[in-house]
């Protein structure tokens, strides 16, 4: 028998951050260095492009082999600067992005290299056209070039990726990696925009993200759920730091609604002084929902534990990641009180085994996020914040539980499967809607599904429904 194929699809790769793709950095110079040297360089190391680089080596501009027959033969002397000839602004990609990024700006700005760049601005690697497009089909041109414009076209083109990544075979929770990316992008898009507008912040600040989003996990048309974590700062100075934050934050929140998240409804966003605080007032945040225990507490300790950065200094999120843990781990009772709350999330199954009817009015459909991967995701939470697990993932969560002896290996892999037919249920369910012109939603007509589908789904509600019930009991003594 001949060797399985394990590399990825052309369309799965796009899931895949660059740093797969990317070649090695190409040589820097000072924007000062004469022409004949740096072109000599170039032949010599047969690049076909250099850039141009301040001292602490990051990158200035760019000088392509299309650039040296465009500027420099013929019309510039050797003794000329790099300057002289390089492109600039430079045009580059963060290493963290996602290849479908990468393929959008390539393409919009009809580039042959990209920089990928650090979180410092130093360069880690050149993405070269004609091998990154390679990753592509031509059925995904088309949606990947929407992913370059403005926001509002940006959201509306993901479910046309989706779609299309879908119909060439991409399992489902690649394509969920792909969607939440997306948002991730436009989320960081909205911000850079509103910090532009709004000129230096006065402290430092960390844009957390929570909820599905925080999870990884979003589909179509999350609502928002996000809020700041500001380096801490001089009592005396509150009017000032609070008073351009407030506008930012604003700017911020209506700029996302226009790029197509819908304001959160609980008012879990960063225009709100609940969730736009202090590191030391985040921390005590935490310490007064472990004391509370009911209510808005746990209501918002539920979402808020998703919460991972998504833009600025990561540090300060790790660091109330930890004091959460210490939290947790001197005060369980809240675990207990989250988990005897969410022994309202039923699953979408009847007594006698159908599917329940979640829809109002004459409809039969059913729920699959509210009763399906909401208990998921939940009983997975709580477990893996009793454990001191930091990822926020579910399929992550249940992987780390296995390693520490919390879940059997069995059940777990019966519970990613359980995820990975929700998701896909789910969001094909809302490329339909979208397709309808309809705003993309949670509710399915199981009926509608072959019966060999509703037999795995409904096998994948009753391991869900073990698996919850299962956590709750061990977090509060209930017994079922």
């Amino acid at each position: 028998m001949g060797r399985r194929d394990t590399s990825p699809s052309p369309a799965a790769a796009l899931t895949g951050a660059v740093t797969a793709a990317m070649a090695p950095p190409p040589p820097g110079f000072p924007p000062e260095a004469p022409l004949a040297e740096v072109l000599a360089a170039m032949a010599a190391q047969r690049a076909s492009a250099v850039l141009a680089v301040d001292g602490e080596g990051r990158p200035l501009g760019i000088l392509t082999e299309q650039d040296v027959t465009r500027r420099v033969a013929f019309r510039l002397p050797p003794e000329a600067p790099l300057s002289a000839a390089m492109t600039a602004p430079l045009i580059a990609c963060a290493e963290d992005a996602g290849l479908w990024r990468a393929v959008a700006l390539l393409r919009a700005h009809r580039l042959r290299h990209l920089p990928v760049l650090d979180a410092a601005g130093r360069c880690v690697g050149m993405l070269h056209r004609a091998e990154t497009l390679a990753a592509v089909s031509g059925r995904l041109l088309a949606h990947l070039d929407a992913l370059a414009g403005e926001d509002a076209a940006v959201k509306s083109a993901q479910a046309g990726v989706a779609a299309a990544l879908l119909g060439e075979g991409v399992p489902a929770r690649e394509v969920v990696a792909l969607v939440n990316g997306i948002n991730l992008d436009l989320h960081r898009r909205v911000l850079e925009r509103a910090l532009a507008a709004h000129g230096p912040p006065p402290v430092s600040f960390t844009l957390l993200v929570m909820g599905s989003l925080g999870r990884g996990e979003s589909l179509l048309r999350p609502d928002q759920d996000n809020g700041l974590i500001l380096a801490d700062y001089p009592d005396d100075a509150h009017a000032r730091v609070d008073a351009w934050f407030r506008a930012f934050s604003e700017d911020l929140v209506q700029g996302l609604a226009a790029a197509g998240f819908p304001l959160c409804t609980g008012g879990i966003m960063a225009r709100n002084p609940l969730w736009r605080k202090t590191l030391s007032q985040w921390r005590r945040q935490v310490e007064i929902w472990a004391h509370r225990r009911a209510g808005a507490a746990l209501l918002f300790s539920d979402i808020a534990f998703d919460f991972r950065a998504a833009w600025g200094d990561p540090a300060p999120a790790w660091a109330l990641r930890a004091h959460l843990g210490r939290v947790l781990a001197a005060q369980p009772a809240l675990l207990g009180a989250m988990a005897a709350q969410n022994a309202s999330l039923t699953v979408g199954l009847t007594l006698w085994g159908g599917f329940t009817d979640d829809e109002p009015g004459p409809g039969t459909r059913t729920d699959l996020k509210l009763h399906g991967l909401m208990p998921l995701v939940g009983a997975a939470r709580l477990l893996a914040l009793r454990e001191g697990v930091e990822a926020t993932g579910t399929p992550a969560r249940l992987a780390a539980l296995v390693e520490r002896g919390a879940l059997a290996a069995r059940e777990a892999a019966a519970l990613e499967e359980a995820f990975d037919r929700l998701l896909a249920v789910l969001l094909r369910q809302q490329l339909a809607d979208h397709a309808a012109g309809l705003p993309p939603g949670n509710l399915v007509d199981t009926a509608a599904l072959e019966k060999a589908e509703r037999g795995a789904l409904r096998e994948a509600l009753k391991a869900v429904r073990s698996f919850s019930r299962g956590a709750i009991s061990a977090l509060t003594g209930q017994l079922w």
